[in-house]
């Protein structure tokens, strides 16, 4: 029964996407079969066999040494400020960022990264059928970040179509960055966080194949990556002060989405006897279902799903740990990868203001297409999650 309802969802969200394709006649029917059947097998390797347990235990492990190491340098700034036995998420969850972020711009600045995210990203151009630039976008998000990615590859963002365009910023919104991969795993199991940032990379691929197909001409498939002249100190402390903003800014939206989402529940609560949130779980339980969530956990599910659309995945991951008793294992799995991505109504913002700032006019065109961009992301967090679903 639970194949026969992922086999369902499976049709639906391909449907809906098909639904919103700006060219049906241009869909390309086997890189999206060869993707899907590629997002089943690595997710039977990674969730289902001894190889897979041992890379997510290892990558665990070292993600557990890395957030070690941060905590050094946190205690040092912040020792004796939490109670004995207490652990405050800015502490724990969120400023061990700051080190991540410092990692990552010195494999940058060695020029590690960009050597493996251009390669892998023209091995998995093989396999989608789409440009270089795509595929390495697709990578790139995935390791630097929705917004820095776009710093990447600047020189070509003035030549772009609005298709192509399209798709680079809906790898960014459908994947996470490694930077608060770390923060995460203390919020959801690793496993289920590894397991979605591999097949939602290749998800973002297939749902921007139905909704937004075009053909890219050799001439045009190009990949010109900036690399931007610093001493190794001056990244250092760029990296730094960036890994600290993205920590103040997710504090900040926390802060306020949490507080803003208290206080709406109450209200409708008073006036209605119901909450928000159960009201928005109401509305996305169809969708839950599809997922492979039984019918008796899917108004819950349906509301973290809402909440991670509306406000964040931190806020929504906050709300599964506290909701975690009513749902069974296997829903908790398909939901946490359900929220790890960064498809919500934020991320419009988020990325359109990084591509205005690098070229104005291509900006606009990305905040004109913004709905269909969250669309088209929210169908690759269902993509992953009904995957997902026919392994657990």
């Amino acid at each position: 029964m639970n194949y026969l309802i992922s086999i369902v969802g499976l049709i639906v969200v391909l449907g809906l996407a098909w639904i919103a394709s700006n060219n049906r006649k241009e869909i390309k029917i086997r890189p999206i079969i060869q993707m899907l059947i590629l997002q089943v097998i690595l997710t039977f390797l990674l969730l289902n066999t001894k190889f897979g347990l041992i890379l997510i235990k290892g990558i665990a492990a070292g993600f557990e040494k890395l957030l070690d190491f941060a905590n050094e340098g946190i205690n040092f700034v912040f020792g004796g400020l939490a109670n004995e036995g207490q652990a405050p998420f800015f502490l724990t969850a969120l400023l061990p960022i700051v080190f991540i972020s410092v990692l990552i711009g010195i494999l940058q600045h060695i020029k590690v990264l960009p050597f493996i995210m251009k390669w892998l990203g023209w091995v998995i151009s093989k396999v989608n059928g789409m440009g270089k630039l795509e595929s390495y976008n697709g990578v790139a998000s995935a390791i630097v970040g929705q917004s820095e990615v776009f710093i990447t590859v600047k020189k070509q963002l003035g030549q772009l179509s609005p298709q192509r365009l399209y798709t680079l910023s809906a790898s960014a919104m459908s994947t996470v960055s490694m930077s608060i991969v770390g923060a995460y795993m203390t919020m959801i199991e690793p496993r289920y966080v590894v397991t979605a940032i591999v097949i939602n990379l290749f998800g973002g691929f297939i749902i921007a194949s139905i909704i937004n197909p075009y053909t890219v001409t050799e001439e045009e498939d190009l990949l010109v990556v900036q690399s931007e002249k610093q001493s190794f100190f001056e990244m250092l402390g760029e990296y730094i002060l960036d890994g600290f903003k993205v920590v103040i800014i997710v504090a900040a939206m926390l802060i306020g989405f949490v507080a803003l989402m208290a206080g709406v529940n109450t209200l409708f609560d008073m006036i209605f006897g119901i909450s928000f949130q159960e009201i928005m779980g109401y509305v996305f339980a169809p969708f839950a279902i599809l997922m492979g969530i039984p019918v008796s956990e899917s108004v819950t599910a349906g509301g973290i799903m809402a909440t991670k659309l509306i406000t964040n995945e931190f806020v929504a991951m906050l709300s599964l740990n506290e909701l975690a008793s009513n749902l069974s294992e296997r829903s908790i799995g398909i939901i946490s990868v359900f929220l790890v991505s960064f498809a919500n109504f934020s991320s419009i913002g988020i990325i359109s203001g990084a591509v205005k700032g690098l070229h104005e006019q291509q900006g606009n065109v990305v905040a004109r297409f913004g709905l269909k961009l969250l669309y088209g992301a929210t169908l690759v967090s269902v993509l992953s999650a009904i995957i997902v679903s026919f392994i657990l």
